[in-house]
């Protein structure tokens, strides 16, 4: 079974800006791929790569997901080993969700995920952060 991560997107605003940001030579690697780079290594690789992917926190709600193809060692100048979490191009809009900040990623489960918006809505305008943050916390989204 697939387990996910969960990672806050800092200094992004919106999911236009993620795209954004990974759409920046400096967000790909070397096939092109989007990658987030972080000092620890995954223990639970295996239950990542089997479908798993990564849900972005933005502005404090979870706001979208994003698949994990597969974890590539990433070495810089410092020679400290981290790992490049490459990801399939495009974010999957997801029911916002708040979370509050920590450090790091989190394991996700696939019960406690927030489900994938539906097709319909997605050409709805998107509300802003804080907004769909007040909204999510009294059960309206």
């Amino acid at each position: 079974m697939a387990v996910n991560l969960i990672k806050l997107s800092v200094g992004t605003r919106s999911i236009d800006g993620l795209a954004k940001w990974q759409r920046n030579a400096r967000a790909k690697g070397p096939d092109g791929n989007p990658r987030h780079v972080t000092r620890m290594w995954p223990k639970r690789e295996a239950e990542i790569v089997a479908g798993g992917s990564i849900y972005w926190v933005i502005k404090g709600v979870i706001l979208c997901r994003q698949e994990v193809l597969r974890l590539d060692e990433v070495v810089r100048k410092d020679g400290i080993r981290r790992c490049g979490i490459v990801l399939r191009p495009g974010l999957t809009p997801v029911v916002p969700t708040p979370k509050k900040a920590f450090q790091g990623w989190r394991y996700l489960t696939a019960e406690d995920a927030p489900k994938d918006i539906d097709a319909e809505r997605l050409h709805e305008m998107p509300l802003p952060p804080k907004l769909q943050m007040a909204l999510a916390e009294i059960g309206v989204v």
